[in-house]
């Protein structure tokens, strides 16, 4: 069975289903049914057409709920209107849909839900790590939505601001999670950018660009995490930094600055250095400044205090970090990480087992596990880093 294929070719249907007058819950729902049908049927008897397939079937399934609902009479010309035999129309409903789920009616959280449940494809579990909420939490919160929805005609699409939300969370999604997405939400993100004239589309591209190029060193052969100082940069795909480098200067010159291209101007830089050593951390702070600015994050702060450690030294970085709650996602690595730096081996040690402790992820578990041995280690053979003052 291929899962790619039927994840590739859900967002279509169900654009195709909300195109010819279904209201998107229905809609949502009877797609289900049909790749349920299509998990069942295809390895046995796989159709020449799977697109036209999952419409035809969407499509009945829909109808039957329709004619059982108490509104049959109202929607009496759909039922007339079942698509003849044949090829799928090749549009692509996707970006639509994106649109569409971002509804006045609904909340951005909901949204971002529902958009990730029906067009991108996640399922509740997935979704709910990505919330950091547990998996019935989140079941609630996307059944909601669906319920604020039911009957909506999505005649009034959302703001671009929580479609490039969505992007980004399917990127991340896609780019760390167990489902790759990364490619997709590139693609969407392209297609937004071909259609609006918007220097934080521009500026989402050109993050997300600068971020997958860097994908291939972000991880050993073993699978386990390769922090960015110690990625082989040579791994880096130079044409797609180049390309991302290229959209964010062109988003930056309409001067109307905004959250994804100040994080992608940060990326940049990054990318610009030869070596790790050679990073420019006092531009990155000052971009972390601007993000700050923009957004009043915690998480940007977090990041800000590691960028302070890396220009200032890292009793700088700690002092920031003091000023920031300690229940953080993070917030025990990072003052791990700044310990060390600082040469306090037995603190660093205890907090990156803390943080291991914490981590939701296991690459992330694993990675936190190994540094706080290799101190450990350092530590019973009397070897002591060089104190740092910057």
């Amino acid at each position: 069975m291929d899962e790619a294929l039927l994840r590739s070719l859900t967002p279509d249907v169900l654009g195709i289903l909300v195109r010819r007058g279904a209201d998107f819950a229905a809609a949502e729902d009877a797609v289900q049914d049909a790749l349920v049908d299509a998990v069942r049927v295809w390895p046995a008897d796989p159709p020449r057409d799977p697109k036209g397939w999952l419409v035809t079937v969407a499509w009945r399934r829909f109808l039957d709920a329709t004619r059982a609902d108490t509104a049959r009479r109202r929607r009496e010309d759909l039922v007339e209107d079942e698509p003849a035999p044949g090829p799928a129309a090749a549009a692509d409903d996707t970006l639509r849909l994106y649109f569409l789920c971002a509804h006045p009616s609904l909340t951005p959280s909901s949204a971002v839900a529902l958009t990730l449940r029906a067009v991108g494809g996640l399922t509740t579990r997935q979704i709910a790590r990505a919330y950091l909420v547990p998996e019935a939490t989140m079941a609630q919160r996307i059944s909601r939505a669906k319920r604020t929805v039911s009957g909506v005609r999505f005649d009034r699409p959302g703001d671009v601001a929580t479609v490039l939300r969505v992007l980004y969370l399917v990127f991340n999604e896609g780019y760390s999670g167990d489902v790759d997405l990364a490619a997709e939400a590139i693609r969407l993100t392209r297609q937004l950018a071909a259609a609006i004239d918007h220097p934080e589309v521009a500026g989402l591209l050109a993050l997300m660009l600068l971020h997958h190029a860097r994908r291939a060193a972000r991880t050993a052969p073993d699978g386990s995490l390769v922090p960015l100082a110690a990625q082989n940069r040579g791994r880096w795909d130079t044409d797609a930094i180049a390309e991302g480098v290229a959209i964010l200067q062109a988003a930056l010159a309409h001067d109307r600055l905004g959250e994804f291209q100040a994080q992608a101007a940060i990326a940049a830089l990054h990318a610009d250095a030869p070596r790790a050593e050679e990073t420019d951390w006092v531009q990155i702070v000052e971009w972390y400044d601007e993000l700050v600015r923009l957004t009043g994050s915690p998480v940007v702060r977090l990041n800000r205090a590691v960028a302070v450690g890396e220009a200032d030294g890292p009793r700088a970085g700690l002092a920031a970090l003091a000023a920031l709650d300690d229940s953080l996602p993070r917030h025990t690595a990072v003052a791990a990480y700044l310990h060390e730096r600082d040469g306090d081996l037995p603190r660093a040690a205890l907090l990156y087992a803390r943080a291991a402790g914490q981590a939701t992820d296991t690459a992330e578990r694993d990675h936190l596990t190994r540094q706080a041995a290799r101190l450990n280690s350092l530590r019973g053979q009397g070897s002591t880093p060089p104190h740092s003052s910057r």
